[in-house]
């Protein structure tokens, strides 16, 4: 029988894998995961990253190992790699899952097909989440969705030794990460990779923090135990979208009618399952929203007026604003904010600083180590007023400190030299008397000035982008964009006799839609 190649990507797992169930079905396969070193070059790689998928991938090797398999990691471009290969031990078929990922990972995947069409190598690609590739008309996306999450998922596939081809050549030690010419400073309390941690996630959400998840999700303070954390398992593929989704629905049918807040967690949480595809098949109709406003009529509104002086304080947690250096801080240690501290960041980015999206996106790529690049490039988009369609949330960093951290427990750890500040001062410690500061022992320097008038200059940031929304051209071109990006009515699932989000809209003003 004719092997078959299966190439493991963001999908680091044996459940519900149809790729491998595929391909074991007509012979002998070989396992492939590919260290792709133009793709750890990009400006939206992190150290992190590698490492996570690194542990995903050694993971999955042992659970292949126990079934006499391998999983080959090898280093390179994989058209290289596919022609060495097929040059050795000839296929004919190339089994993957769909990826909608950044721009480099398009043209690596538009030249995959053109090397599997050269050799006559048939390449099956599955679809990974509810979305649809080459989708035609929006209003039948919601319907797909459905059909997607509610199949069986798939159990892994019985293997044994004969169902799996040996490497034809031995397998060179992998790049550093530092030969890869990636940062090498990595968040400390990063979660760590794999399908084991993140079946222990899920069932400590379903379980019991979902009970926290309405109500729990906004604040930093609570938000770490209250949002279930399955983001980056989803994203590197160690659990499998219909898996979350029918383990959710299952306990929900489970719990008894009194437990109202864990059932109201639970349907929240669908919601935003619903919405992480709602946004990466965005990105998969349209592919340039990483790099080119979504509506062009905002084309110009930020791009010529770059001020290093302000990205580069943003990047250290250095602008002033307690809370924004505190969610900065937290980044570096851990990987990970909530959505709410997100969508603030990029707001101070986007109005009082007005900074191009684009950059700082980049940057907020490498933080976020649940990093998707559907779901990141637009919300950075519309975060920053440049889709057309959206109504722009600008944050005001004292008040999302006094709202969701009135007693200063979050930028007091993130942000030690505060620990001393007074709370009446705490969230615009600028403007105590310096004989103040010099009374609680603070030193010239630990509490920076804010880089602008955040009132003065916020207003400045709107009255641009409300002048230009308001021009008809610009209100003109609005009517394409809700056409092909647009929501839809009902488009939210929830269980029976249950409480989805009766304004599911709503989470999608959030930043990065963390679970």
């Amino acid at each position: 029988m004719a092997l078959s190649i299966v190439w493991f990507k963001r999908d680091f797992r044996l459940h519900d894998h149809a790729p491998l169930t595929l391909a074991s079905h007509n012979g002998p396969v070989l396992c492939l995961c590919v260290i792709e070193p133009s793709l750890w070059q990009a400006p939206d790689a992190a150290h992190q990253h590698h490492q996570f998928l690194l542990e995903s991938a050694h993971e999955l090797d042992l659970q292949l190992q126990r079934r006499a398999g391998r999983l080959h990691l090898l280093s390179g471009e994989v058209p290289s790699i596919l022609d060495r290969l097929w040059s050795l031990t000839p296929f004919d078929a190339l089994h993957s899952h769909e990826e909608t990922g950044n721009a480099l990972t398009f043209k690596r995947d538009q030249a995959v097909a053109r090397w599997c069409a050269s050799r006559g190598v048939v390449w099956h690609e599955s679809p990974q989440f509810g979305v649809v590739r080459r989708l035609k008309n929006r209003n039948l996306w919601k319907g797909c969705w459905d059909a997607h999450v509610e199949q069986p998922c798939l159990p892994v596939p019985d293997l044994g030794p004969p169902s799996f081809s040996p490497m034809p050549w031995r397998e060179p030690a992998l790049p550093s990460a530092q030969d890869l010419g990636l940062n090498l400073a990595s968040p400390p309390q990063r979660q760590r990779g794999g399908r084991r941690l993140g079946l222990s996630v899920l069932q400590s959400f379903l379980q019991d923090r979902s009970g926290q998840y309405r109500g729990g999700i906004s604040s930093p303070l609570s938000a770490p135990s209250a949002c279930s954390r399955l983001s980056p398992y989803l994203a590197y593929g160690c659990l499998s979208l219909r898996e979350i989704v029918q383990a959710t629905l299952r306990q929900y049918g489970r719990l008894p009618a009194e437990a109202v807040q864990q059932k109201k967690g639970l349907a929240a949480f669908m919601s935003r399952l619903h919405w992480h595809c709602h946004f990466i098949q965005k990105l998969e109709s349209e592919p340039e929203l990483e790099w080119r406003n979504v509506h062009r009529g905002y084309d110009g509104l930020r791009e010529a007026e770059w001020n290093a002086a302000h990205f580069e304080a943003l990047v250290a947690g250095r602008t002033g604003w307690p809370m924004v250096d505190a969610c900065v801080a937290m980044l570096r240690e851990t990987g990970w904010i909530n959505f709410r501290m997100r969508a603030m960041l990029v707001s101070v980015a986007a109005y009082p600083l007005w900074l191009h999206w684009q950059p700082v996106g980049q940057w907020l790529a490498r933080q976020f180590l649940d990093y998707e690049p559907g779901i990141h490039w637009s919300q950075m988009q519309m975060q920053s007023g440049t889709t057309g369609i959206n109504i722009p949330r600008v944050y005001n960093p004292i008040k999302q400190a006094r709202d969701h951290d009135p007693h200063g427990h979050f930028v007091r750890r993130w942000l030690p030299a505060l620990r001393k500040v007074p709370d009446a001062w705490l969230f615009e410690p600028w403007r105590m008397p310096p004989d103040l500061q010099a009374h609680y022992g603070l030193l010239p320097g630990d509490i920076p000035q804010p880089l602008v008038d955040l009132d003065v200059a916020t207003r400045q940031a709107k009255a641009r982008l409300f002048a230009l929304k308001a021009l008809p051209e610009v209100r003109a071109a609005k009517s394409v964009i809700v056409e092909k990006h647009g929501s839809r009515k009902r488009m939210t699932p929830q269980p029976k006799r249950g409480g989805a989000s009766k304004n599911p809209s709503a989470s999608t003003t959030q930043l990065g839609l963390e679970f």
